[in-house]
């Protein structure tokens, strides 16, 4: 008999709009951590505008959340980050990494869509970074620490040409990327064959560091969860 891996809380859904205090027509692709005894989630919204904003909730246990009273992050208004937010910020990661975290979303805008770089210590002050990459990438993770004294990240073209596969790069400095290559593609006739994308940070085990990953089906219909053993040669798909 098959034995479960995972099953659905049966109070699900745990966040729905009608728990977030301000006006918003969606919750989803939300990322959660742990800290200071408390579960923190970031999710997504889609405003009646169509465009999106990332809110935060807290949870004493991990099942009741309670929105703040104001979104986490919403497109910067000014400077160097305005012109590629202007129309919303979308699916945060968060990663924990030397003692922070560094929140990793997708940011649109006439240019199309790349990923910003934040950081926050408390989630109460947040610090924009960077982008990290060009248009038209999204669903960036970073690895918990340095590999051979570099950061490294996946994340996804978002483009028919790669196509939708996943590609890894390195940093000195977590703002310069480079070094990188496509380590994983989607599978013809396989449940995930359109696109797939980093669905959480790497996880690090004594086989080598789990990538628990996101893919679709043709023509939209299905989307499912997986993971791959990202090791020494970087994939070997599970």
């Amino acid at each position: 008999m098959r034995k479960e891996f995972v099953t659905r809380y049966e109070g699900n859904p745990i966040l729905t709009k009608a728990d977030v205090p301000y006006k918003v027509e969606t919750v989803h692709n939300a990322g959660v951590v742990k800290h200071n005894g408390q579960y923190i989630m970031l999710f997504r919204s889609h405003l009646d505008t169509g465009r999106s904003i990332i809110g935060k909730a807290v949870s004493d246990d991990g099942f009741n959340f309670t929105v703040d009273p104001e979104p986490f992050m919403v497109p910067a208004k000014e400077g160097e980050f305005a012109e590629y937010e202007a129309f919303g910020l979308e699916d945060p990661r968060i990663n924990p990494l030397e003692g922070a975290y560094y929140i990793t979303y997708s940011a649109y805008s006439k240019h199309g869509v790349r990923i910003g770089l934040a950081k926050t210590t408390d989630f109460i002050n947040i610090e924009r970074i960077a982008f990290i990459t060009q248009a038209d990438y999204r669903n960036t993770v970073l690895f918990p620490e340095k590999i051979n004294g570099r950061y490294v990240k996946l994340d996804r073209p978002h483009s028919d040409i790669s196509p939708w596969a996943i590609w890894i790069a390195f940093s000195p400095d977590l703002r310069h990327w480079g070094d990188s290559k496509v380590i994983m593609k989607p599978v013809t006739y396989h449940w995930d064959e359109m696109k797939i994308g980093p669905g959480a940070p790497p996880i690090k085990t004594d086989k080598g560091w789990l990538n628990v990953y996101h893919g679709v089906f043709r023509p939209w219909t299905a989307v499912s969860i997986a993971s791959a053993c990202v090791c020494t040669n970087w994939t070997t798909r599970r």
